[in-house]
C-alpha cells in the first residue's frame, strides 16, 4: 500500500525534510501496520536530522506516533486490529500515516487516552519516568533542578515531581515559559537569560546545592549544572539542544566536591517489552488519575514537519509538538 511520509536524504536543516509517496508492505512475522492519527516531535528527531546521531540516509525519521492496528503479521498474538496503540523508539518512520512496526515495541493505549495526548506524552513521559524514577528516584521533600522547565519534557517532569512531593527549580528563557512551568508544578523558575543560575540555585536551597541536576540543554548549561550541585551531588546530561558536551575534566567533578555524572539513554531503560509497558503503564495510570496532562503548543500537517523542526530549534515551543497526518 502507499502511503505518505517525510523521508530525509542527507542530513541537514529542516529544508532536508521531504514528504513523499512509499510503499509500505504487509507487515511480517512479528509486526504490525498501525494507521497513524497523531505523531510526536521531539528533539531527537532534529539530532537524527542533522547527523549529530547517526541517522542512515536515505531514511525515515520520527520515532513517536499513536494510532490504530490495521494490519497483523503471522505470531503476533497480543495485538489486534482495531486495538489503540503508541511507539516511541526505533525503527525510524513515525512521520508517516502508516508504517509497520515491531508488534514488541508497542504499548497499547488505554480508552481515556487520546492519541493526541499519547503522541504528545509517551517519549517526553517516559524520559521523565526513567530519569525520576530509575536513573535517580527522587524522594519527597527533596529540591531537585531540572532545565527547560518549559518544554515538552519539563512540563511533564513539573507535573511528576509535584505527584512525587519534589520541589522542582526549574529554568526558563522567558517569563511566559517561567509562568508555564510554575502552572504545571514547579516549585521555583529561574529565568537563566537573567539570573545567575548557581547563585539562585544557592539561594533557594540555604547555600547547600541541589542533590539532582537534570539537564536537556547540554554545552551551554554544563558548567552551570555541576556549580548547582552539593557535594557527591549527580549531573544526570540527557540531552543536547545548544550542542553536545565536548572537553570534559574529571578534575571538574572533583573540584566541586566529588560529583557524579551520567549521560543515561531512555532506550537502554525499556530495553525489553516489560520494561517498556511497565513504564508506560505507570505514565498512564498518572495521566487517567489527572496528575499528568498533555500540553500540546503547536500542530503542524505532516506536510509541514521541516516548520515544526525550525519551532523547535528556535526554542519556540511550550510544551509538546505534534503533527497530524
Amino acid at each position: 500500500m502507499t502511503v505518505r511520509a517525510i523521508r530525509v536524504h542527507k542530513h541537514g536543516g529542516p529544508e532536508v525534510l521531504r514528504l513523499e509517496e512509499v510503499e509500505v508492505p504487509e507487515p511480517g512475522p512479528g509486526e504490525v501496520r498501525v494507521r497513524h492519527a497523531a505523531i510526536g516531535v521531539n528533539f531527537r528527531d532534529v539530532y537524527d536530522r542533522t547527523g549529530l546521531y547517526p541517522l542512515p540516509v536515505p531514511s525515515g525519521i520520527g520515532v513517536e506516533a499513536a494510532g490504530v492496528v490495521e494490519a497483523v503479521g503471522p505470531g503476533v498474538t497480543d495485538l489486534r486490529v482495531g486495538d489503540r496503540v503508541a511507539s516511541f523508539s526505533e525503527p525510524f518512520g513515525a512521520y508517516a500515516t502508516a508504517r509497520v512496526f515491531p508488534a514488541e515495541r508497542l504499548v497499547p493505549l488505554p480508552d481515556g487516552i487520546r492519541y493526541e495526548h499519547a503522541a504528545a506524552l509517551l517519549l517526553k513521559g517516559l524520559t521523565v519516568w526513567f530519569l525520576l524514577r530509575r536513573v535517580r528516584e527522587a524522594s519527597p521533600g527533596e529540591s531537585i533542578l531540572f532545565h527547560a522547565a518549559a518544554g515538552g519534557v519539563g512540563l511533564i517532569a513539573c507535573q511528576w515531581a509535584r505527584h512525587l512531593g519534589v520541589r522542582l527549580i526549574g529554568t526558563a528563557g522567558s517569563r511566559k515559559k517561567a509562568d508555564a512551568a510554575l502552572a504545571h508544578g514547579a516549585a521555583e523558575v529561574i529565568l537563566y537569560r537573567e539570573e545567575d543560575v548557581p547563585a539562585r540555585v544557592r539561594e533557594l536551597t540555604e547555600g547547600v546545592g541541589v542533590p539532582v541536576a537534570y539537564d536537556s540543554v547540554g554545552r551551554d548549561t554544563w558548567l552551570a549544572s555541576l556549580d548547582s550541585l552539593r557535594p557527591r551531588g549527580l549531573m544526570v546530561s540527557f540531552g543536547n539542544a545548544s550542542g553536545p558536551v565536548e572537553g570534559v575534566r574529571l578534575l571538574d567533578l572533583a573540584t566541586r566536591g566529588s560529583l557524579y555524572a551520567t549521560r543515561p539513554r531512555l532506550a537502554d531503560y525499556t530495553a525489553t517489552t516489560e520494561y517498556l509497558r511497565a513504564g508506560a503503564g505507570e505514565l498512564f495510570e498518572l495521566v487517567l488519575a489527572g496528575a499528568i496532562r498533555a500540553a500540546i503548543g503547536l500542530r503542524f500537517p505532516l506536510a509541514e514537519a521541516a516548520e515544526a523542526h525550525r519551532a523547535l530549534e528556535a526554542r519556540a515551543t511550550t510544551g509538546s509538538t505534534i503533527l497530524i497526518p
